[in-house]
C-alpha cells in the first residue's frame, strides 16, 4: 500500500463533524484478544507469531464490512512510514516501535476502523470517531468482534472473561477513551480541579498518543482503567456521565474568560495566528500550543475565514512524519523546524485568516 495517498486526508477522528465537537474532538474504543491454545506474543517464537500473524490476516482481511479494510505489514515499514500510522492513530506506538517480528494492521478508507495484529495482545481492535459518539464506536467494535470470533476461537475464561498479555485489561478488554481540547479549563488554572475525581472512580488522563504521552496542546484522553468486573455498557455510561461535566466546566470557563477577558483573550488568538503566518522557525510543541489558541478562537467567534477542520489539518501535517512526507525528504532538527514554519505561513496566508 502507498501511504502518501492518505496525505490529503483527515481521518475521521479529526474531521469535526461528530457531537460536541467544540470540546470532545474523538472517541476511540480499543479491544484486547488473543488466540486460544497459541502463547500470548510476548511469549511468542518467531515461528509461532508468523503463524499467529497469517491466521489473523486471513481472518481479518476476509470480513463482511461495509467499508473493506486494507492490510499492510508494519514489519516491512521504514521508521518514517511506521511513524507517520501513529501520527494518524491508525497504530500503536508499540506497535510501531516496541514489538519485533511479523506485525502488521488492517485499516478502512475513511481511518475510522483499525485492527492490529501481533501487538501487546496478537489482536487489538479499534474504532475511532469524531465528537463524543462512544455508543456508536461501540457498536460497530462489537459488530467487528462478532465477527471474528465466529471464525476463530479466542483465550477466554468463564470466571474472568478474555485474557489478555496485561492483568489491566483482563475481562472486558475494552478501553474507551475520549479526547478532548480544555484550553479555558487550562488559561483558567482549573484543568486540576476538574480531573482530581477521575482516579477515585477508575478512569485515567493521558496525552495525545495515549499511554505514556503527555498533553500537549491543552488536549488530554480520559480512558477506562479498569476491565474486570465491570461490563462494557457500565464503563461507558461512567466515561460519559464525566465527559459531560468537563464539557459543562470547559464551556463554563469559556463564556467567562469572553464576558471577562474578552480583550485579552482576543489577543491571546491574534497573537497565535500572527506568529503562524510570520515565523521562520516552529517546534511541534510550540504549534501545538499556537493551533490550540486559534481553535479556541474559532469556537467563540473570535477568528474569521479559518475553518476547524483545516487547524486540524494543520496539527496533522505539522507532526514531523508527515511534514516530512509532504516535503518529500528526510529532515531534522533545525531543518524541520523551517521546513514546519514554512508549511504554516503558506496555508495560513492562502485562506488570509483574520481575527474579528
Amino acid at each position: 500500500m502507498n501511504l502518501d495517498r492518505l496525505l490529503p486526508k483527515l481521518g475521521e477522528w479529526l474531521r469535526s463533524t461528530g457531537p460536541e465537537s467544540d470540546v470532545v474532538v474523538s472517541t476511540r474504543i480499543r479491544l484486547a484478544r488473543n488466540l486460544a491454545d497459541h502463547p500470548f506474543t510476548s511469549r511468542a517464537t518467531l515461528h509461532q507469531k508468523t503463524e499467529i500473524e497469517a491466521k489473523l490476516r486471513d481472518c481479518v482481511t476476509r470480513l463482511e464490512l461495509e467499508n473493506p479494510l486494507s492490510y499492510i505489514e508494519i514489519s516491512h515499514l521504514e521508521p518514517l512510514e511506521r511513524q507517520f500510522l501513529v501520527e494518524r492513530q491508525l497504530i500503536s506506538r508499540e506497535l510501531a516501535n516496541v514489538m519485533e517480528g511479523p506485525r502488521g494492521a488492517a485499516f478502512d478508507e475513511r481511518e475510522s476502523v483499525s485492527l492490529m495484529i501481533n501487538e501487546e495482545d496478537q489482536l487489538r481492535l479499534q474504532v475511532l470517531r469524531s465528537g463524543l459518539a462512544l455508543e456508536s464506536a461501540w457498536d460497530e467494535i462489537n459488530h467487528i468482534d462478532d465477527l471474528i470470533e465466529a471464525k476463530l476461537t479466542y483465550a477466554f475464561h468463564e470466571q474472568f472473561g478474555y485474557l489478555t498479555a496485561c492483568p489491566t485489561n483482563v475481562g472486558t478488554g475494552m478501553r474507551a477513551s475520549v479526547m478532548l481540547h480544555l484550553p479555558a479549563l487550562g488559561l483558567t488554572k482549573q484543568i486540576e480541579k476538574a480531573f482530581k475525581a477521575l482516579q477515585k472512580i477508575n478512569l485515567v488522563v493521558r496525552g495525545l498518543y495515549g499511554e505514556g504521552s503527555r498533553a500537549s496542546g491543552d488536549f488530554y484522553q480520559i480512558s477506562n482503567q479498569v476491565t474486570l468486573g465491570k461490563s462494557e455498557a457500565s464503563a461507558l455510561a461512567d466515561i460519559r456521565e464525566v465527559i459531560t461535566e468537563i464539557m459543562r466546566y470547559e464551556r463554563l470557563a469559556r463564556s467567562a474568560l469572553v464576558r471577562e477577558n474578552r480583550k485579552s483573550l482576543h489577543d491571546r488568538v491574534a497573537r497565535a495566528v500572527g506568529t503562524l503566518q510570520s515565523a521562520t522557525m516552529m517546534t511541534s510543541e510550540e504549534t501545538m500550543e499556537l493551533l490550540s489558541s486559534v481553535r479556541l478562537g474559532i469556537d467563540l467567534k473570535l477568528l474569521d475565514e479559518v475553518p476547524l477542520p483545516l487547524v486540524n489539518e494543520l496539527f496533522l501535517h505539522s507532526q514531523p512524519a508527515h511534514l516530512q512526507k509532504l516535503m518529500g525528504e528526510p529532515l531534522d532538527g533545525e531543518a524541520r523546524n523551517a521546513a514546519r514554519a514554512r508549511y504554516l505561513r503558506s496555508r495560513l496566508r492562502e485562506l488570509g485568516a483574520s481575527t474579528n
